[in-house]
This record gives C-alpha cells, structure tokens and sequence, in this order.
C-alpha cells in the first residue's frame, strides 16, 4: 500500500529566515511561498533528488501547528508524507485495522493539489503521518 517518500515536513516559526537556510547555506532549489488557508499554513518545497521537504510556518492564530511551535519554538519534524495509489482503499484498509484518520475521514486537497490525508500520530510510533493520493 504504502508508496515512495513524498516529503518530511519541518514546521518553522520564520519561514523566510528557513527558506534561506535551506537556499543560501545548502544550495537547494526553493520554491516561491504559498499560503494554505484550508491548511492554516504558509509553505515552501526544498526540492531533492529524491525526494522535498517541506517547510510549513503557521497561517492565521487556528493553525493546526501553533501547538506545534508553541511546544517547540526552534521547529522541528512536523509529519512524513508517503504516496499510496489509491487513498481511498488505503483510508479504508487503515481504518479497518484500527488505524484513526483525522478530521472527518474524507480527503481534502493538498499542497501538491492531490487528495491527502493524515493520520493519528499514535497509531504510528508517536508520528504524524500524511497520505496522498500519487
């Protein structure tokens, strides 16, 4: 079911000050910011030979990673996100063994303008853990 490493996502509390990290000290390829607002996130993608992180600071005071921050100032590893062929079998093959999908199950669209969906960092080794649709 599960398929390659699509990104690891790094909440920041300053995503120009990241982006430039990433830019300038590691010579990678950034891309432009662009805001979330179904998210209730601002994000960027490092681009790698094999795979992209993602750098994702907050986007209004009900986003879903100002606990996030508020627990870890500096940022840190936010959720891994791994393709699967088909997210609706893959939602449905998860719940039936147990696993909890977040929000109301349905996938919504993502970053990528794909189907994602996340599922309860307690089924998974204490790792929040994003679906999408490849």
């Amino acid at each position: 079911m599960i398929g390659r490493l699509n990104h690891v996502a790094i909440a920041v509390p300053d995503l120009a000050a990241a982006a430039a990290r990433y830019r300038d000290l590691l010579g990678a390829k950034v891309s432009a910011p662009e805001a979330l607002p179904e998210h209730g996130v601002t994000v960027v993608f490092v681009t790698l030979a094999n795979t992209k992180i993602e750098l994702l600071e907050p986007l209004g005071e009900d986003s879903p990673i100002a606990n996030f921050l508020a627990r870890n100032p500096a940022g840190g590893v936010h959720h891994l996100c791994y393709e699967v062929d088909d997210i609706i079998a893959a939602r449905d093959r998860l719940k039936a063994e147990g696993a909890r999908v977040l929000g109301d199950g349905e996938p919504r669209t993502g970053a990528h303008g794909k189907p994602v969906l996340f599922l309860h960092p307690k089924d998974f080794c204490g790792t929040l853990i994003e679906i999408e649709q490849a």
